[in-house]
This record gives structure tokens, sequence and C-alpha cells, in this order.
């Protein structure tokens, strides 16, 4: 089975695979239908807070597995720092001079999951993110653990020396996305939330949803952001944009409790390293 980054890259790649097949017959390229916005872009209705951006859409991809073909796409860093890794990891950190390693902990359905990495921290150093799922603090299973246990087990624990075994955002997914001519890209967004598709755009046909919450583009995290940060980061990510989305149920479990002001002030939203 072959895997591709976006739609678009497996049609290109399909279409260049029949110009080069002798037996095919002459096929004439058919051009992507524009998406039909739900606004004038010029227009001075649109709401303060609600951005209009036209995103080409697309899959998940498994850590190890090659794409077929990326022939729009390429070797773009944006997927790359937005990959979603199989398997389990062990992260080993330590603590810094005031016995912090700039993590916050969540329990959702039984597991442990990271509801916070503060910028410039041990954790942050360490390459841990926004939804990760925590399954073992020094050798200890953490099923089953309450908030509590899993903080008081990371503050009891030997400062020279942690190691966590670590799965990389399992209720994420992300999904690469192609600039059209006019520089749109397909959905409407408030709060960092997904609200509207635009008709017949590469977001729909791809299978972009609503009630979704954007997480990070191209592996940096924006939680915390105005929608107009977001916006400026959207528009200067060229035009392959790596979007990583969480259902919005389990993102507001998630972010329960939690103040914005300590989201806005503390979450680490520096650009990975690949």
């Amino acid at each position: 089975m072959s895997l591709y980054p976006s739609l678009e890259d497996m049609k290109v790649d399909k279409f260049m695979k029949a110009q080069n097949t002798p037996t095919a017959s002459p096929l004439k390229a058919l051009p992507l239908p524009e998406p039909e916005p739900y606004y004038d872009a010029k227009s001075e209705e649109i709401g303060k807070n609600q951005i209009l951006c036209c995103i080409y859409a697309l899959s998940v991809c498994t850590h190890g597995m090659s794409w077929a073909a990326a022939p729009i796409t390429g070797s773009d860093l944006g997927v790359k720092r937005a990959e979603i890794r199989q398997g389990v990891r062990e992260v080993v950190l330590c603590k810094d001079m005031d016995g912090k390693i700039g993590l916050r902990l969540k329990v959702i359905d039984n597991g442990v999951f990271v509801q916070l990495v503060q910028a410039n921290t041990p954790a942050a150093l360490a390459g841990l993110r926004f939804g990760d799922q925590i399954l073992q603090i020094n050798g200890k299973s953490c099923a089953g653990w309450s908030n509590d246990n899993a903080h008081k087990e990371l503050k009891n624990a030997n400062p020279e020396k942690i190691t966590l075994a670590v799965r990389d955002r399992p209720l994420e997914r992300f999904v690469t996305l192609h600039q059209d001519m006019n520089r749109q890209l397909g959905f409407l967004f408030k709060k960092g939330r997904i609200t509207s598709i635009v008709k017949d755009s590469s977001a729909a046909r791809n299978g972009l949803l609503t009630d979704h919450q954007i997480c990070e583009i191209n592996g940096q995290n924006i939680i915390g952001l105005k929608d107009s940060q977001i916006t400026d980061i959207l528009n200067s990510s060229g035009g392959v944009v790596t979007v990583t989305v969480m259902p919005v149920v389990i993102f507001e479990h998630m972010m329960k409790r939690m103040s914005s002001s300590i989201v806005k002030s503390l979450m680490d939203h520096s650009i990975p390293e690949v």
C-alpha cells in the first residue's frame, strides 16, 4: 500500500506515472476546482475573532514509513517536525536549580498525559510535547494513577535522573496542507477551533473535520495564542503547512482547570528541532 503526505501528492504522482506509461492514452491535467468561500475575503463583515484560512488537508503517517512519492510536499521540514511517531520512546531528564522539570500532567481515561510543557525547562529541552502519554515514571506504570499520584512521583524523584516511557501524542493527528494559487487554505477557525470547512475545498475533499482544536502548526505548539498570532504563523509558513489537531471534546477535558493565563505565559511555543 502506497502512502502520500497529501491527496495532491497522490494525484500528481499518478498523473506523472500515467504520462510516462507508453501504453497509456494521452491525458490532460485537470485543474483543481477553486474553493468556494463562505464570504468575500474583502468584506468588512467578518467577525473580529474569526479568520478565513484555506487549507489543503491530509493524512496520518506512521513513523518509519516512507512516502511513495511527494512531488508537491517534497522533504518539507514542517512534516518532519509534526510527525507523530508510533511506538514508545525513553526520555531521560533532570531537575533544574529550583527542583523543577517544567511539566504538568493530566489524567484522562486512566492514562497520564502531558498537559503543559513550560518553555526553557528540562521537559522542553528533552522534547516532551503537549498530548504525549506518560506510560512509566522511573519504571513504575502510570496506568490508573490520579493527577496527585503522578505529580507526587515526579516531585519525589531523584533530581539528577528521571526516566520516562513516552508514547507520542496518541490523541492527536496531523494533516498536511497546500496553499492554492490565491494563497488560500480552506477552513474557518475561532479561538484555535475549526468551525467551518469551505465547500469543495481540499480541506473538504481530504476529510479535515470541524470541532477540532489546532494544537500545532508545522510542529510548533500554538495553544494559548490569539487567532491573529495563529494566522501570522500560517501566513509565514510557506506553501506547505502541516497542522496537528485534536477533537475539541478531548482538548477541553485535557485543559480543564488550567488557567488560560498560565497557558499563554508558560506554554512552550518554540519551533522544535528536527
